[in-house]
This record gives C-alpha cells, structure tokens and sequence, in this order.
C-alpha cells in the first residue's frame, strides 16, 4: 500500500511538542521526510526525531527562530541540503501569552507579532523559491479568531492575520499551482495547555460544553488533518480556513 505523501519533503516548524511533534511523526508515518524544526527545545526536536527514524522515517532537528530572516532561511535550506526537495511547509511556531487591554504592552505585542505573523511570513518567504506545482503551505492558526475571546486581543489579532494572510497567498501563489490552507484548532491537550493551567480549568469545561464532539482536542485530531491538507486528496482546496475544534465555534 502506498503511503500518501510517500517521496514529499516537508519542514513543521514548532515541531519540538505538541501538534507540532504530532504533525512531523504523522507525516514520516505517511511516507515524507521531515526537517522538524524547533526554538528553544532541542532535546524535544531530538526525541520526536527518534521516534520518526526509529519507526524508519526519515527525519532531521534543526534549529532556529521563525522571526529572524536567516534563520528561517537556514530552516528552508535543511531541506534542500538534506532532502532534495521542498513539498510542504506547516507554518506551526506560535506562542500566545493572554493579558487584558491594561496589561497590553510594546513588548507583549510584538513578541506574539514577531513569530505568529511575521515567522510565517519570513518562512513562507524562504520555502517559496523551492516549492513547485502540487506544494502546500498549512498555517496552523486557531478557533480563536472566530470566538474572539476576552483577555486576548493580540493573540486573537495574530491568529486573525493567519486568517487573512492564508487567504491572500492562496491568490498569490494559485497561479504557480502552490496551495495555501489555514488549519484552525480548538482547545488542544498539550505540553502548552497544560503549563497555562488551562487543562482541568474552567476554562477548558466551558470551551467541552460548547463542543459538539465534547471532548477536547488531542494533537492527533489535528496531524490527521494536516496529513490530508499535505496530501494530494486536497488538491482542490486552497485559501481555506478548516476549523478543527470538534465543531467548536
């Protein structure tokens, strides 16, 4: 049985943990080879790669922070040094830090701006001179964008701008027959989530009782996703926002 993105290269940025993590291993096990990148987690990059070659995939850790111009280069380029090629690219790296309209500051902003907007911008930028006709840019973004919760008008600002970027590039790069999909989250359990207090909260019941599906999401529910978005079988989508929150919106 052939594995659907069998031959594809790809990078995930953010891939140290959580949907990341889950994202590069989904991907291997689908059959690509993966430059999984990370920021400050090189022993998590490392471990996710393990598990990728020790399955017999085919991966590699590279380092480097999203918001900086050459080291989003540099991220790109180990795909080509090591890979070959450049098939797809998942726009992961994100933070989010919540704070109420007094509590915003210069800082809180642009630390969010810098790797949520302009990190996919500058990376988008770089994997753009390599990705060919079937290519495909996933920019994880959030239900966020959608429910505008209260106490987080940057980060909600930064996920909007996914929203309109994902749109704009998939006009901009249609006709090179690269496609651009945005892959919206809701709640998820993960390392972040986690750390944040937000699991086990009030919070996290309220977010399961307006779910559909009731539950919260696993990083699973959302490589799975972007293993079809990856794919060939979504070859007729482009300039869309999947919301991937268990019917959460």
């Amino acid at each position: 049985m052939s594995k659907k993105l069998e031959g594809k290269v790809a990078v995930v940025t953010g891939a140290s943990k959580g949907i990341g993590a889950e994202i590069a291993k989904r991907f291997a096990q689908d059959g690509a080879a993966v430059v999984v990148n990370y920021f400050s987690s090189k022993a998590g990059a490392d471990k996710v790669v393990a598990e990728i070659t020790q399955a017999g995939g085919k991966a590699v850790a590279v380092g480097g922070n999203v918001g900086e111009a050459g080291a989003a280069e540099a991220i790109i380029n180990a795909a080509i040094t090591n890979f070959g090629r450049l098939d797809i690219l998942v726009n992961n790296s994100g933070i989010y830090e919540f704070g109420t309209i007094e509590q915003i500051t210069p800082e809180h902003f642009h630390k969010q701006f810098d790797t949520n907007v302009l990190g996919l911008l500058l990376t988008t930028q770089a994997a753009v001179k390599h990705l060919g006709e079937g290519g495909s840019i996933i920019n994880i973004g959030s239900v966020v964008s959608r429910l505008t919760p209260p106490g987080a008008a940057v980060y909600t600002a930064t996920k909007g701008a996914v929203d309109a970027i994902t749109g704009s590039l998939s006009k901009e790069l249609g006709p090179r027959k690269i496609r651009v999909n945005a892959l919206n989250p809701g709640l998820v359990v993960t390392e972040g989530t986690q750390t944040a207090g937000v699991i086990g909260s009030e919070m996290e019941a309220g977010y399961v009782a307006q779910t559909p599906l009731g539950r919260s999401g696993q990083p699973r529910d959302i490589a799975a996703i972007a293993s079809f978005l990856a794919s060939d079988d979504s070859y007729w989508l482009t300039g869309e926002q999947l919301l991937a929150g268990g019917g959460l919106r």
